[in-house]
């Protein structure tokens, strides 16, 4: 894949979440041009349609199936609409297509944990850290899930030693660390929210 490829797909990830997250004052460079298919299916998002934008996606995809950039979307709007095994299916074949992405395998790991299936999820975000060793959310996620590891290795370690005093002290922390900084509800994303970013 050509290296302009990989960059516009993290240029159409910003966008989306510059989009989503409703900041303002930033505005992505194609926001002077006229609507192209991505604008149109990111405006579907933020209005809450997703039915009509993962039909939109859908429709796109047809002319232009290998397309890394809709396929994404297409798997995020799956995701948000509840269809996880589609967005899983959706995901898992971007890696296959495309295994240089990073952003694929972390919304894999997102869904893997939110399953709490943390060995795959693990293991996808090492795969994202691997092709890009500068993306944060990754090593950010993979953080949290070896948390989540460490909590479930503390609870079994506690039912099997009830009387080790230092346990209910560590899953507590863990707990703590694992808890929302913020009571605001997150704004929707086009990644797994809680794990995956």
């Amino acid at each position: 894949m050509p290296n302009s490829l990989a960059y516009l797909l993290r240029l159409l990830m910003l966008h989306l979440l510059l989009g989503v997250c409703g900041l303002s004052g930033a505005q992505s460079p194609a926001a002077s041009a006229p609507p192209d298919d991505y604008d149109v299916v990111q405006k579907l998002i933020s209005e809450g349609r997703l039915e009509v934008a993962l039909a939109q996606a859908e429709q796109y995809l047809n002319g232009k199936p290998r397309d890394p950039q809709m396929r994404f979307i297409k798997g995020v709007i799956q995701r948000d609409l509840g269809k996880t095994e589609d967005a899983l299916a959706t995901y898992t074949l971007l890696t296959q297509d495309y295994p240089e992405l990073p952003e694929p395998y972390n919304n894999l790991a997102g869904i893997h944990a939110s399953q709490g299936r943390f060995d795959m999820a693990r293991a996808a975000l090492e795969m994202a850290i691997r092709n890009n060793p500068d993306y944060a959310a990754a090593h950010e996620n993979l953080g949290d899930i070896y948390a989540r590891l460490a909590a479930q290795s503390y609870e079994r370690a506690l039912r099997l030693e009830g009387g080790n005093e230092r346990l209910p002290q560590k899953i507590s922390l863990i707990r703590d660390l694992l808890k929302p900084v913020n009571s605001t509800p997150p704004a929707p994303s086009p990644r797994p929210a809680g794990t995956s970013r």
